[in-house]
């Protein structure tokens, strides 16, 4: 029972790379449960015990993002447990660079929008009332970005650059053969870069309806660039071999999995992290101050009439309208 004397942080997506690594920070302070929900147990089991995780500092439980229903079935299970929520880390994402082919989600959306996006929206939206009712003074909601939504900045610069463009694929409800959220022809990295576009609209839009009311700090973070992360390992060999280098030594914006880990759980527990609706940052020459500072965020991930559609379309795509 003595977990619930704990702050307790759900992190998604915590088997492997950044969340693994997260959780890993949250388990050593001392004062946090972390409950590690992924979609395979066995593998976020053994990646715990590896890191030497402490049996009583974490709670396994399925999730599996791109399934609305399994989203569901989660946040029921989560309730059960009877813990209060005092953070949520939305960390999970899929990447398929090399598909030729839409892969889609048990309710027929594009999957990396389904799993990166639309769950995650879910989540946020049905744990609301949970981090509301936290006993913690600052209940914090964390979305995690990518310097690749942000054409402003150097890793944000290759494309194919993302692009909502009017919201046509949700318009559509993504119904064969749409498969993008701008009703284009399917590209599975531009595809991740909409959809990490979306995660920071979700949390800027969060931030606008729900701050004052509910108290809760919502923010993003891009840690640096985590190279070496599972994220990559549907790239080909070479460059998951190549681009580590590359970050590390000629662009500079290399981080490891530990730091990365360290940070996110700093924005969630430091109350130098305090502020709303702000996306953090690093920068690329992560090594020359190794400071955070509040980033600006792209032109489309700062349009609020976007912001607003994208929820409304969102909502009704994951049957909340």
């Amino acid at each position: 029972m003595a977990q619930h004397q704990k702050s307790t942080v759900v992190i998604t997506g915590a088997s492997s790379g950044v969340g693994l690594q997260a959780a890993r920070a949250f388990s050593q302070m001392g004062q946090w449960h972390v409950v590690m929900a992924c979609r395979n147990l066995s593998k976020a089991e053994e990646a715990a015990k590896s890191l030497g995780m402490q049996p009583d500092t974490y709670t396994l439980m399925h999730i599996d993002l791109a399934s609305l229903e399994s989203v569901r079935q989660f946040v029921k299970e989560f309730r059960a447990s009877g813990n209060s929520l005092d953070a949520l880390v939305c960390n999970a994402a899929i990447y398929m660079p090399l598909i030729k082919e839409p892969l889609r989600s048990p309710e027929g959306y594009e999957l990396s929008v389904a799993t990166n996006h639309l769950g995650h929206f879910l989540l946020c939206n049905l744990l609301l009332e949970d981090l509301k009712n936290s006993p913690s003074p600052e209940p914090r909601l964390v979305i995690l970005g990518t310097v690749t939504h942000n054409p402003k900045e150097l890793g944000g610069k290759i494309p194919p650059r993302p692009d909502l463009g009017d919201l046509q694929g949700f318009e559509a409800g993504f119904q064969e053969p749409i498969t993008m959220i701008d009703g284009k022809k399917f590209e599975p990295v531009k595809a991740y870069k909409d959809s990490k576009v979306c995660n920071v609209l979700t949390m800027r839009e969060l931030h606008r309806r729900y701050h004052e009311s509910h108290g809760i700090t919502f923010s993003s973070l891009y840690p640096g660039c985590v190279a070496t992360t599972a994220l990559f390992r549907n790239h080909y060999p070479l460059f998951q071999k190549i681009f580590p280098l590359f970050q590390k030594y000629i662009t500079g914006g290399f981080v490891t999995e530990e730091e990365a880990g360290d940070r996110v759980a700093e924005v969630v527990t430091d109350p130098a992290y305090s502020q709303s609706g702000a996306y953090w940052s690093w920068g690329n020459r992560q090594k020359k101050n190794g400071k955070s500072f509040v980033q600006e965020v792209s032109n489309e991930a700062s349009d609020d009439d976007k912001a607003e559609r994208m929820w409304e379309l969102s909502a009704k795509l994951v049957g909340l309208a």
